[in-house]
Protein backbone atom coordinates (compact mmCIF):
# COMPACT_ATOMS: atom_id res chain seq x y z
CA UNK A 1 0.00 0.00 0.00
CA UNK A 2 1.14 3.13 -0.76
CA UNK A 3 1.89 6.02 1.52
CA UNK A 4 0.00 9.25 1.40
CA UNK A 5 2.45 12.28 1.47
CA UNK A 6 1.28 15.27 3.38
CA UNK A 7 -0.53 17.72 1.45
CA UNK A 8 1.63 21.17 0.92
CA UNK A 9 0.13 23.48 3.27
CA UNK A 10 0.36 26.06 0.10
CA UNK A 11 -1.86 24.12 -1.72
CA UNK A 12 -4.38 23.27 1.15
CA UNK A 13 -4.53 27.40 1.81
CA UNK A 14 -4.69 28.52 -1.88
CA UNK A 15 -6.78 25.39 -2.81
CA UNK A 16 -9.87 26.38 -0.43
CA UNK A 17 -9.51 29.75 -1.16
CA UNK A 18 -10.69 28.89 -4.01
CA UNK A 19 -13.72 27.15 -3.02
CA UNK A 20 -14.76 30.40 -0.98
CA UNK A 21 -16.48 32.05 -3.78
CA UNK A 22 -18.61 28.86 -4.80
CA UNK A 23 -19.59 28.62 -1.07
CA UNK A 24 -20.89 32.34 -1.17
CA UNK A 25 -22.30 32.22 -4.17
CA UNK A 26 -24.67 29.06 -3.07
CA UNK A 27 -25.15 31.02 -0.13
CA UNK A 28 -26.05 33.67 -1.91
CA UNK A 29 -28.61 32.01 -4.23
CA UNK A 30 -31.05 31.67 -0.80
CA UNK A 31 -30.03 34.76 0.90
CA UNK A 32 -29.45 37.41 -1.51
CA UNK A 33 -27.18 40.14 -0.08
CA UNK A 34 -24.91 41.68 -2.06
CA UNK A 35 -26.06 39.85 -5.46
CA UNK A 36 -29.54 39.38 -5.68
CA UNK A 37 -30.62 35.74 -6.76
CA UNK A 38 -30.09 36.12 -10.55
CA UNK A 39 -26.77 37.76 -10.28
CA UNK A 40 -25.42 34.53 -7.87
CA UNK A 41 -26.54 32.36 -9.90
CA UNK A 42 -24.75 33.55 -12.94
CA UNK A 43 -21.55 33.86 -10.60
CA UNK A 44 -21.64 30.44 -9.85
CA UNK A 45 -21.87 29.24 -13.29
CA UNK A 46 -19.48 31.52 -14.35
CA UNK A 47 -16.80 30.84 -11.67
CA UNK A 48 -17.75 27.01 -11.75
CA UNK A 49 -16.31 27.61 -15.44
CA UNK A 50 -13.79 29.14 -14.79
CA UNK A 51 -12.39 27.14 -12.21
CA UNK A 52 -12.89 24.07 -14.83
CA UNK A 53 -11.11 25.55 -17.53
CA UNK A 54 -8.30 26.04 -14.69
CA UNK A 55 -8.41 22.62 -14.00
CA UNK A 56 -7.68 21.67 -17.37
CA UNK A 57 -4.83 23.63 -17.54
CA UNK A 58 -3.19 21.98 -14.57
CA UNK A 59 -4.18 18.48 -16.53
CA UNK A 60 -1.92 20.39 -19.56
CA UNK A 61 0.79 20.75 -16.45
CA UNK A 62 1.04 17.42 -15.35
CA UNK A 63 1.46 15.86 -18.89
CA UNK A 64 4.24 18.04 -20.04
CA UNK A 65 6.37 17.27 -16.40
CA UNK A 66 5.30 14.17 -17.07
CA UNK A 67 5.99 13.94 -20.56
CA UNK A 68 7.94 10.76 -22.00
CA UNK A 69 9.47 9.34 -25.15
CA UNK A 70 5.93 7.83 -25.48
CA UNK A 71 4.76 10.73 -27.18
CA UNK A 72 0.84 9.15 -28.13
CA UNK A 73 0.51 8.80 -24.52
CA UNK A 74 1.37 12.36 -23.76
CA UNK A 75 -0.88 13.81 -26.54
CA UNK A 76 -3.73 12.01 -25.14
CA UNK A 77 -2.83 13.60 -21.74
CA UNK A 78 -2.88 16.69 -23.68
CA UNK A 79 -5.75 16.27 -25.16
CA UNK A 80 -7.84 15.58 -22.21
CA UNK A 81 -6.36 18.31 -20.50
CA UNK A 82 -8.32 20.69 -23.08
CA UNK A 83 -12.00 18.73 -22.39
CA UNK A 84 -12.86 20.82 -19.36
CA UNK A 85 -12.17 24.18 -20.79
CA UNK A 86 -14.58 23.11 -23.65
CA UNK A 87 -17.32 21.54 -21.85
CA UNK A 88 -17.23 24.73 -19.32
CA UNK A 89 -17.43 26.87 -22.34
CA UNK A 90 -20.49 24.54 -23.77
CA UNK A 91 -21.94 24.31 -19.80
CA UNK A 92 -22.01 28.47 -19.30
CA UNK A 93 -24.07 28.78 -22.30
CA UNK A 94 -27.48 26.32 -20.84
CA UNK A 95 -29.76 27.13 -18.46
CA UNK A 96 -28.37 28.17 -15.11
CA UNK A 97 -29.85 24.69 -13.35
CA UNK A 98 -28.45 22.58 -16.33
CA UNK A 99 -25.35 24.56 -16.29
CA UNK A 100 -24.61 24.14 -12.35
CA UNK A 101 -25.42 20.28 -12.91
CA UNK A 102 -23.30 19.46 -15.53
CA UNK A 103 -20.16 21.70 -13.73
CA UNK A 104 -20.47 19.28 -10.41
CA UNK A 105 -21.07 16.46 -12.67
CA UNK A 106 -17.53 17.03 -14.88
CA UNK A 107 -15.53 18.09 -11.70
CA UNK A 108 -16.21 14.36 -10.60
CA UNK A 109 -15.25 12.91 -13.36
CA UNK A 110 -12.21 15.54 -13.53
CA UNK A 111 -11.65 14.18 -9.79
CA UNK A 112 -11.47 10.61 -10.87
CA UNK A 113 -9.20 11.06 -13.92
CA UNK A 114 -6.95 12.83 -10.82
CA UNK A 115 -7.25 9.86 -8.86
CA UNK A 116 -6.09 7.72 -11.71
CA UNK A 117 -2.92 9.98 -12.29
CA UNK A 118 -1.89 10.08 -9.58
CA UNK A 119 -2.16 6.22 -9.12
CA UNK A 120 0.62 5.67 -12.27
CA UNK A 121 2.57 8.08 -10.71
CA UNK A 122 1.76 11.31 -13.24
CA UNK A 123 0.67 13.75 -10.27
CA UNK A 124 1.79 14.45 -6.86
CA UNK A 125 0.80 11.80 -4.20
CA UNK A 126 -1.00 13.93 -2.15
CA UNK A 127 -2.94 15.61 -4.88
CA UNK A 128 -5.82 13.10 -4.52
CA UNK A 129 -6.00 13.79 -1.72
CA UNK A 130 -6.24 17.99 -2.17
CA UNK A 131 -8.66 17.22 -4.71
CA UNK A 132 -11.41 15.27 -2.80
CA UNK A 133 -11.73 17.79 -0.06
CA UNK A 134 -11.91 20.30 -3.04
CA UNK A 135 -13.99 18.58 -5.42
CA UNK A 136 -16.89 17.37 -2.56
CA UNK A 137 -16.79 20.78 -1.34
CA UNK A 138 -17.22 22.32 -4.91
CA UNK A 139 -19.98 19.96 -6.26
CA UNK A 140 -21.93 20.37 -3.21
CA UNK A 141 -22.41 24.22 -3.93
CA UNK A 142 -23.12 23.64 -7.50
CA UNK A 143 -25.75 20.99 -6.60
CA UNK A 144 -27.05 23.94 -3.68
CA UNK A 145 -27.24 26.37 -6.65
CA UNK A 146 -28.23 24.00 -8.93
CA UNK A 147 -31.31 23.19 -6.73
CA UNK A 148 -32.43 26.92 -6.22
CA UNK A 149 -31.60 27.69 -9.73
CA UNK A 150 -34.08 24.75 -10.94
CA UNK A 151 -37.35 26.09 -8.49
Amino acid sequence: MKCVARIPRAALILGWLGVIPFAACAVLTVTGGVLNYSAAINALVVYGAIILSFMGGAQWGLAMVTASADYKLMGFRLAVSVVPALVAFGLALMPSASALFGLATAFALLFLHDVALAGNDAAPAWYPALRAQLTAAVVACLIFGGIYAAR
